[in-house]
């Protein structure tokens, strides 16, 4: 049954950064309801690279996209947001109090604020050209690594030029039977340190390397026994494999956001760089699916964004109220909101 939610904020996206702007304005007693299409919450981190490390969070070394979407969870339970998962912005409409927004399931939600937080917008892997691919896919052919336990011992073929692929391959290496990366050229696309140390795990025959482009797969669906490559040098080649994980990248749709109304770049959406508002007043917009002049796509930004989108908000959503800066640190009010002592 459709749901009726009135809130402060309406955020659409639940990945790390949607989640992180509940806590920000959590801290300025400013409610959040989060709409996002997936079914679970973390977005591109747990719906495609779940157990993938990651680097460039601050204070944590390496951590997973499922532990940091864990950890975020954790932050966020003392504001006790809103969510609808599963479920498609569709309709934005103003109102006298704020915005109204309505789902693909007919739900409602009312605020005062809106925050665009979708990523990438609505996402799919691009999926190579194979004839009768999709009868392997769940089975032996995978666009993500829900589990890695799956591959432990496995023959893996891992296709593509980008950070996943590499990522992906200097993980498995060790843990794999055999890995098989392979790109229609010999160049990458990813982070050199990445590559200088797939290619010394080649040299050490650790791991192999084929120039060529996917043009078959062997096996009987949906169990596979191996991936054809045309190469230039030795014509077709079939390499032994039990599971083949092609990481292409991502198609793009910015979704119904295009329908509402904000300026936008390309599929993306343009922000100033002091509240991240967009060109409609009380729209807001974060992570990567906003732009501005030297914009990064790093999660890490994502989260700056977030703490100034907050300032912002409050104007919106306590008019008559002025906004005081607060170190989580020295508020004894703040840590109470957080359950912490002082």
């Amino acid at each position: 049954m459709p749901e009726v939610i009135n809130t402060d904020v309406i955020i659409i996206g639940a990945g790390p950064v949607g989640l992180f702007c509940v806590f920000e304005l959590g801290l300025y007693d400013m409610r959040a309801c989060l709409v996002d299409v997936l079914d679970k919450v973390g977005g591109q981190c747990a719906e495609l690279y779940p157990e993938k490390p990651i680097y460039d969070i601050p204070a944590f070394p390496i951590i997973t996209g499922q532990e940091l979407t864990d950890n975020l969870m954790k932050q966020i339970a003392p504001f006790s947001p809103d969510f609808l998962l599963g479920k498609q912005a569709e309709k934005l409409e103003k109102t006298a109090e704020g915005w109204r927004l309505t789902t693909d399931a007919g739900d409602c939600v009312t605020g005062k604020v809106v925050v665009i937080a979708a990523g990438g917008g609505l996402f799919s892997p691009k999926k190579p050209a194979l004839p009768g691919i999709d009868a392997y896919e769940g089975k032996s052919v995978f666009y993500a690594v829900r589990q890695a336990e799956r591959f432990k011992g496995k023959k893996l073929v891992i296709a593509g030029g980008g950070d996943s692929a590499l990522d992906w391959a200097l993980f498995f290496a060790p843990l794999a039977e055999r890995v098989t990366l392979t790109h229609h050229r010999d160049g990458f696309r990813a982070a050199p340190d990445s590559v200088n140390k797939f290619k010394s795990l080649c040299d050490e025959g650790k791991a192999d390397f084929v120039v060529g482009a996917l043009s078959g797969l062997e096996g009987d669906a949906p169990n596979l026994t191996g991936v054809t490559v045309k190469t230039k040098e030795a014509g077709e080649k079939t390499i032994p494999a039990d599971y083949l994980l092609p990481f292409y990248g991502l198609t793009m749709k910015p979704g119904a956001v295009a329908n509402f109304g904000v300026e936008t770049e390309g599929n993306l959406v343009k922000v100033d760089t002091e509240k991240f508002e967009t060109s409609v007043p009380s729209i807001f917009s974060v992570g990567d699916i906003n732009t501005y002049p030297g914009k990064q796509k790093l999660i890490l930004s994502g989260f700056h964004e977030a703490a100034l989108m907050a300032k912002g908000a409050f104007a919106y959503v306590y008019p008559d109220k002025k906004f005081r800066f607060q170190y989580t640190t020295s508020s004894s009010n703040l840590q109470e909101k957080l359950g912490v002592a002082g």
